[in-house]
């Protein structure tokens, strides 16, 4: 009883922090408008297993681990912006007919899974999230090793439901848009990528990851 509760508070994390939209959530609704539910589905698990994996390093008190991705925040958030940088002028350039998903779709999807995870992962305040919440739903009491695996576990599954969610809801209305607004909202979600990417850079010149 205590672990399944452990396990829900730790999905409940997870899916309040895969909800609010940004640029994953961006990119995961584009990919499933022009490549379909499969495809944003696996982006959006590439976001869920980042989380997990920070989450793991905030479950567990990895202070080492901790501290080497904290002192790597700057170069982190750099890298970040430009990837997001990039991924935005790739979807400004995407021609208006909507790519066909054929042979090569497990590749793609393998290609998707891993760009979200490498992008999610530059997200050096992540892992303070964790640290935190873990803290508070971990109380004055040590975490043990299967608490910590649970609370892993939780956090997967909780930010998985969400991109499932979102895919889903995503793909029930893709065959109504025409080719004309896919290329609309193609260079509305490039635009916005850039626009992400101008802000991380604005608060890495700040000095707010040094």
């Amino acid at each position: 009883m205590v672990d399944g509760l452990l396990f829900l508070k730790a999905a409940l994390i997870g899916l309040s922090i895969a909800a609010p939209v940004g640029p994953i959530g961006l990119l995961c609704i584009q990919r499933t408008l022009t490549h379909g539910a499969r495809v944003g589905f696996v982006s959006g698990l590439g976001a869920a297993a980042a989380d997990g994996v920070y989450g793991a390093v905030g479950a567990f008190g990895l202070a080492a681990v901790t501290q080497f991705f904290v002192t790597l925040a700057l170069p982190l958030a750099i890298c970040g912006a430009i990837f997001l940088a990039w991924m935005g002028v790739r979807l400004w350039r995407t021609p208006a007919p909507p790519p066909v998903v054929g042979a090569d779709a497990g590749a793609g999807a393998w290609r998707a899974f891993a760009s979200v995870f490498a992008l999610t992962l530059t997200n050096p305040m992540t892992i303070l999230s964790f640290i935190a919440v873990f803290a508070t739903i971990g109380g004055d009491a040590a975490i043990t090793g299967t608490a910590a695996v649970i609370m892993v576990l939780g956090v997967f599954a909780g930010s998985a439901l969400w991109w499932l969610m979102l895919a889903s809801a995503i793909a029930a209305v893709r065959q109504r848009i025409g080719p004309r607004a896919m290329q609309a909202i193609n260079r509305t979600a490039g635009v916005f990528l850039l626009g992400f990417a101008t802000w991380q850079l604005t608060t890495v010149f700040q000095g707010q990851y040094t």
